[in-house]
């Protein structure tokens, strides 16, 4: 099993969220975080106060997927959260030894 972490524009989850359900992946855990890539920080003023904007809002989604359904999950993110601009995201895909369903004691992909 794999586990894809997808840090994409907050603007874009929707698409995503809906693209995954019709590709039949229904479990995951969202949350909003901020962070920064390799852009420039965004320098501004407001009431003559010049401020440096470093960290942009965006929205996590953490997923546990089959090692066969990866290629094509990570297609979906891609295909739904891509506008070609700076700051889409990034997508991470890491190894995952275990899961278990605590309600059942369900096991590996059973527990997924």
């Amino acid at each position: 099993m794999k586990r894809i972490i997808a840090v994409i524009r907050e603007e874009m989850f929707e698409d995503v969220k809906g693209a995954l359900l019709e590709a039949g992946c229904e479990g995951m855990n969202v949350s909003s975080v901020k962070g920064r890539g390799r852009f420039p920080r965004i320098k501004k003023s407001y009431r003559g106060s010049k401020f440096c904007i470093d960290l942009i809002p965006k929205t996590r989604i953490e997923l546990i997927v089959k090692e066969e359904d990866l290629d094509r999950i990570i297609d979906v993110i891609i295909e739904n959260a891509r506008t070609g601009e700076i700051g889409d995201g990034k997508i991470f895909v890491s190894d995952v030894e275990e899961v278990i369903r605590i309600r059942t004691g369900e096991r590996g992909s059973d527990a997924v």
